[in-house]
């Protein structure tokens, strides 16, 4: 079987063809990189240019490596091809060479996982007396990593590099953590491609017996390089220059994994006789579609110019929603979802909401289990299957149920207290033999001095954290005694001592639990709530699947017909960190994540911003992104969430239709009118949708339809 060359465009035919030289391609999304990667190479061994060994092919993930294998396959017999991720190859290399390297390893080394690399910071931070809950072995290891992505071992880390005091503990841990992995004959991910480039930089011949070898080199995903892969593939193309690197700057979105987009922005530079190929023509998306992520993307100074295209039909205009808050942002989705769903035009595996960030699900999940919609959550869990929100669970249901023996065992040492297993074995055994719960067990045991020392000390103040708890949710709002739990069990003060992207997310996602508890009247409604959505498992029905509910970042490389991209406002998309911290080159990402999200969409895309959310007790105004405002007018339909109040039929059996848009924490001077969101007493937060003199009919978020006399509301 030969290659088809009718099936490739014209870029794809010179990339193709470009076998001599260091080659770009400039892949936008939807452009068939792919189909560019595996032709080049099924030609290059068509046209007798080299042996398939003699070929070199870089990915980023195992998946995409087998991907690329199996399309090569269906063209040409390429045995003896050399495809993998750098790490893999990267082994390959130092088991090849262990006797040249000057650590103490041997060719059977084992590659520990995450896990495993995090204990062993801990232990040594330990055997140190280095007090781990100021210096978070976590944020350790993720700083020796940066480290190692960077090409960085101890001896070339200077003061310089330190940038607060946690970072000068991190290099003296960074020096002894290498040791002891060494002597455990074993590595980490990182040390694969640093030991390797230090291999070939101290090892001429071996650097030479390499780029021998690999004649031709393919990278796939080059925008996601970090600098040790860069330094890595740039050591041997150095004698052939027959390098090809498949990437798209616009697509840079890792930065916070250590990839660095100036790398496929500075090729040229690193190649002056470097060829660049632009790949823009889409077999994707629409042209609305297409112009509005161009159109986004242009406002990015640091990029190479690209301009997607498609032959495909105008399709539909994007839809731009403005929603009166996140609740309503979720039913909105969720209806219009219902009816794609109803009348067949998508199958539900074909219609995807994708994030900024991953607390943004909740409201999601709990909208599309109460109606019964098949979902599915990717490449992460539910909202409540995370760990820091079965843990605060787990505290809630013992504040309220001092029996609770799983919700104790789970919490026991949540935050770390030093209670080993030896001290809850024989709490257990008490309880076991006393026939009375793990409470009461501590509380006697505690009594009777049978626990002494700090044990019991740490105990007793966990002990009574619950009690007093217990006695708080009595009197006062469940929102401010989880608050308090919070603060006094240390747990919120851990996470942002961790200082990591997922303690981030972790505290996101508290924050956003304690959005939902203030939606309730007590504490006993919301843990009956949770555990009735714990218990609800994804329907996967006559809809044709899941509908797919993820983040953006994990989004990437997938594509769905139907597309929402809810929560398009300041602070959350553009997240405020990266603008905080990130300034201008944050922006920049945020863009590009953007720019991701967009590209995802086939046929239909909706944006949706909420002009209020919920911050804890009180509605806050937010504002559109500054995304929405660098989208062409004429590529977008704009309208507020059409006011359809309806739950699915799940609740009540109603619809509200009104054109005038909500204004929330605004009153209006006029007085109390539809479409004003209003509180009521008992009846909690509602939206006027009918005035009659003084009367006034209001849906409610919780109760339904209402008919109430004005005086007895108020515009919140």
């Amino acid at each position: 079987m030969t290659i088809n060359q009718e099936l490739l465009n014209q870029p794809q035919m010179l990339a193709m063809r470009h076998t001599e030289g260091p080659l770009l391609v400039l892949a936008g999304a939807g452009t068939g990189k792919t189909k560019v990667l595996t032709s080049r190479i099924a030609h290059i061994i068509e046209q007798r240019l080299a042996y398939p060994s003699n070929i070199l092919a870089v990915t980023f993930t195992n998946k995409a490596a087998k991907e690329m294998q199996s399309r090569i396959n269906n063209i040409i017999c390429a045995d003896g091809l050399n495809i993998g991720t750098f790490h893999s190859i990267a082994a390959k290399m130092l088991r090849s060479h262990t006797n040249l390297l000057n650590i103490n390893i041997t060719n059977s080394f084992t590659i520990i996982d995450q896990d495993d690399q995090v204990k062993l910071v801990k232990n040594i931070a330990l055997q140190q007396n280095i007090d781990i809950k100021q210096y978070v072995p976590k944020v350790i290891h993720s700083i020796i990593s940066r480290w190692k992505d960077q090409g960085l071992l101890p001896e070339k880390i200077s003061d310089s590099d330190f940038i607060a005091p946690i970072h000068k503990i991190a290099k003296y841990i960074y020096n002894e953590y290498q040791n002891q992995i060494h002597n455990s004959n074993a590595v980490d991910f990182g040390d694969l491609l640093l030991y390797c480039n230090s291999l070939l930089i101290h090892n001429p011949e071996v650097l030479k017996h390499y780029q021998n070898k690999f004649k031709y080199i393919l990278i796939d995903e080059y925008q996601d390089t970090n600098a040790v892969q860069y330094v890595w593939a740039r050591m041997l193309a150095s004698l052939h220059k027959n390098i090809c690197c498949v990437g798209d700057d616009d697509q840079s979105i890792y930065s916070w994994r250590g990839a660095e987009v100036k790398n496929i922005l500075r090729f040229e530079h690193d190649f002056p006789d470097a060829t660049i190929i632009k790949l823009e023509q889409n077999y994707r998306s629409t042209p609305y579609i297409l112009k509005a992520a161009s159109q986004i993307i242009s406002f990015n100074k640091n990029r190479h110019g690209k301009k997607l295209w498609t032959e495909k039909d105008e399709g539909e205009k994007i839809k731009i929603i403005s929603c009166w808050n996140d609740k309503e942002e979720a039913r909105y989705i969720s209806t219009e979802i219902a009816k794609f769903l109803n009348s067949s035009k998508y199958q539900a595996d074909q219609i995807a909401i994708l994030v900024r960030a991953g607390f943004q699900t909740r409201s999601f999940e709990e909208t599309f289990i109460s109606n019964a919609l098949p979902y599915q959550m990717i490449g992460g869990l539910r909202f409540y299957e995370r760990m820091e929100i079965r843990d605060l669970l787990a505290y809630i249901r013992l504040s309220t149920n001092k029996s609770d023996n799983l919700a104790l065992e789970r919490i026991i040492n949540v935050p770390r207290r030093s209670i080993g297993n030896v001290t809850l074995k024989k709490i257990k055994d008490y309880a076991s033999e006393k026939q009375i719960s793990l409470f009461d067990s501590i509380q006697q045991m505690i009594d009777l001095k049978t626990l002494k020392g700090q044990t019991a000390t740490q105990l007793e103040q966990f002990i009574d954290l619950l009690k007093k708890a217990g006695q708080k949710y009595e009197t006062e709002s469940a929102f401010d005694v989880t608050k308090y739990i919070l603060d006094e069990s240390g747990y919120l003060k851990v996470l942002k001592e961790e200082k990591t992207e997922e303690s981030r997310a972790r505290i996101e996602n508290i924050n956003e639990m304690l959005r939902a508890i203030d939606e309730f009247d007590n504490i006993v409604e919301f843990v009956e709530h949770s555990s009735l959505v714990m218990d609800n498992e994804s329907l996967s029905n006559d809809f044709g699947g899941t509908v797919k509910i993820m983040t953006l970042h994990a989004a990437k490389g997938l594509e769905f017909d139907l597309v929402f991209l809810p929560g398009w406002e300041e602070n959350i998309f553009p997240h405020q960190k990266s603008l905080s911290e990130e300034g201008d080159k944050g922006l920049e990402e945020e863009r590009r994540i953007a720019y991701v999200g967009i590209t995802r969409a086939k046929k239909e895309l909706y944006i949706t911003h909420a002009e209020s959310r919920r911050i804890f007790s009180e509605f806050v105004n937010s504002l559109p992104s500054r995304f929405i405002k660098e989208i062409p007018a004429e590529l977008c339909i704009s309208s507020s969430s059409t006011n359809k109040l309806n739950y699915l039929g799940s609740r009540h059996n109603f619809s509200m239709q009104t054109n005038i848009p909500p204004k929330v924490s605004n009153i209006i001077k006029n007085g109390k009118t539809p479409g004003n969101r209003i509180k009521h007493q008992k009846f909690g937060t509602g939206i006027i949708i009918k005035k009659n003199g003084d009367n006034l009919e209001i849906v409610f978020e919780h109760v339904g339809i209402k008919t109430i006399k004005e005086d007895y509301v108020e515009l919140i």
